[in-house]
């Protein structure tokens, strides 16, 4: 029996392929196996040693201190693609929100008591902005989020030009013929009059929409950012909006500087905000979070390697140990000593870390478990029998 804790409200269509049998599922679970987190803080949260992997309900995990996890031996799991249709739909909303003054004008319309019709016609002028047809959108990153947008943008007559140095075969695939393809991120801030970025917050990126960058920029670009608040400087860009160097900047990160910004439209973080994307992320957490805790396979984690193998012994034993040279020999002479066959193996690394599983005939017993454990370098060791 497996305890699941949830610290947020997980789709109930998801948290429904968690066998009863199997699994307690609860939110106030003292000894957890598995976390199924959405956007609730856990970096002050004690991780308990009973802990084996978290699973996060999205595709950011700033919520989840991973560094600690990965030291702890803690599998951190995202849901990269679950929620990026529903992404993509408010991007391209938040493009005719930065030409046509729509919230403006709805708020300005709520005002109105008497006689609306004829104020509707002679204030509307005060609202007007550019169509989007015929127009240059640049997209950084052009990943499950960027690519689709791309696509769309295309077909809705704008012309597109597309920035992504680490884009995936599959994404460049997906992308439509008529993309072009820019060289540099400058290319991108020279040529556009719209731009949305899709990138993860990394210490490369963020801030790096600052004011060096606008300045490279056309005048009167508009910025669209459903990806991560912390890749715009705010202070430069409330100067940039103030000037008029920027026209507009739709985000879905409201903080106390950009709710103050002049012609910055600021959604109440509702990129994932669908019940499709919801149950999406929510099957595809479960899914990773129970495969981990049934078989050992990892999929989609963000602190360890992808490792995935068919089961053919009768125990199999899931070594999480640091990524250092002769690891795999002093895990094999141990296993050897013990007079075990191994049936099949697996060795995958990430950076400082990596992961072994072991299918054996037999058993694996206390003594066996103890003798791996005490190797340097192993973080964590468990038996799936």
């Amino acid at each position: 029996m497996y305890n699941i804790l949830t610290l947020n409200k997980i789709s109930k269509e998801g948290l429904a392929h968690l066998d009863a049998k199997n699994y307690t599922v609860s939110d106030a679970c003292e000894a957890p196996d598995g976390v199924l987190v959405r956007s609730a803080a856990m970096h002050d949260m004690v991780m308990p040693e009973s802990l084996l992997c978290i699973a996060r309900a999205g595709a950011g995990v700033n919520n989840i201190p991973v560094d600690a996890c990965t030291e702890k031996g803690i599998v951190v799991f995202n849901t990269p693609g679950a929620n990026a249709n529903a992404v993509k739909e408010l991007a391209l909303c938040g493009l005719l929100l930065a030409s046509r003054k729509i919230v403006d004008g709805i708020n300005w319309a709520r005002t109105l008591e008497t006689d609306v019709a004829k104020q509707v016609e002679k204030g509307k002028s005060q609202f007007v902005g550019p169509e989007l047809m015929g127009k240059t959108l640049g997209i950084i990153g052009l990943g499950a989020i960027g690519g689709p947008l791309a696509n769309a943008a295309h077909h809705i007559g704008m012309d597109v030009l597309g920035y992504d140095p680490y884009i995936s075969v599959d994404a460049a695939w997906s992308l439509s013929r008529t993309i072009k393809k820019a060289k540099t991120i400058e290319e991108i801030y020279e040529n556009c009059d719209y731009i949305s970025i899709h990138v993860p917050a990394t210490p490369e990126t963020k801030g790096s929409l600052n004011a060096q960058a606008f300045s490279m920029m056309k005048d009167g670009v508009r910025i669209i950012n459903f990806a991560r608040g912390e890749l715009v400087n705010e202070a430069d860009m409330a100067a940039a909006l103030e000037s008029g160097k920027i026209a507009s900047y739709v985000c879905d990160f409201p903080t106390e500087a950009t709710l103050k910004m002049k012609n910055c439209v600021c959604i109440p973080h509702l990129g994932a905000s669908t019940y499709e994307s919801e149950e999406n992320c929510a099957n595809m957490a479960v899914s990773e979070l129970s495969s981990f805790l049934e078989t050992g396979n990892i999929k989609n984690s963000v602190n360890f390697p992808n490792a995935e193998l068919a089961r053919t012994g009768d125990t199999r034993i899931c070594i999480i140990h640091k990524n250092i040279p002769d690891m795999l020999r002093q895990i094999m002479a141990v296993v050897s000593e013990k007079k075990i066959n191994i049936e099949n193996m697996v060795n995958k690394s990430r950076q400082a870390v990596a992961y072994t599983m072991l299918d054996i005939d037999g058993d694996a017993n206390d003594e066996l478990v103890a003798s791996i454990k005490a190797i340097d370098g192993i973080v964590r060791v468990r038996v799936i029998k």
